[in-house]
């Protein structure tokens, strides 16, 4: 069976491990964390939305100016974004041939859409949980007893 690359995420903390057959556990092989992922909207940004003035009917007025994307939605585009350079960098030097993705919900999205054609293809299973502060043993139970095998699709 070909190398499969297990990635356990959420948007603060990424776990990459390797799994060297279809029913063995899994091994660890790298870390990666986002600590402003875990702060809050006001430790991120440092002041409010500015002020646009202008003059209405009778008189002038100011509103606030919104942000297209709140602080911590791109705090997590970011780290999806990290997270999937060093994916498909990967994908390309073939340290991996599939790839299973097991990521919080919201997160799982991001990473998808950041994963180049060619990593994307490797993709051969996604789960939707939250499992980053699981051990491995625990996670390995979530997953299928025999993991997909890219040869066989």
């Amino acid at each position: 069976m070909p190398k499969t690359w297990i990635l356990v995420a959420d948007s603060s903390r990424a776990r990459l491990f390797l799994a060297d057959s279809a029913s063995s556990p899994l091994v660890e092989l790298e870390t990666f964390t986002h600590p402003a992922s875990r702060q809050h909207e006001q430790e991120i940004t440092s002041d409010l939305p500015g002020k646009q003035n202008g003059k209405g009917i009778n008189g002038s007025f100011a509103h606030a100016m919104t942000q297209e994307t709140d602080p911590k939605h791109q705090e997590a585009i970011n780290f999806a974004r990290e997270v999937t350079q060093h994916l498909n960098k990967s994908h390309s030097k073939n340290k991996f041939r599939q790839l299973i993705i097991v990521a919080a919900p919201n997160f799982l999205g991001l990473l998808r859409d950041n994963l180049n054609h060619n990593t994307r293809r490797s993709l051969t299973l996604q789960l939707d949980k939250n499992l980053t502060q699981y051990k491995p043993a625990d996670i390995r139970k979530h997953l299928p007893e025999y993991l997909p095998n890219l040869e066989l699709h």
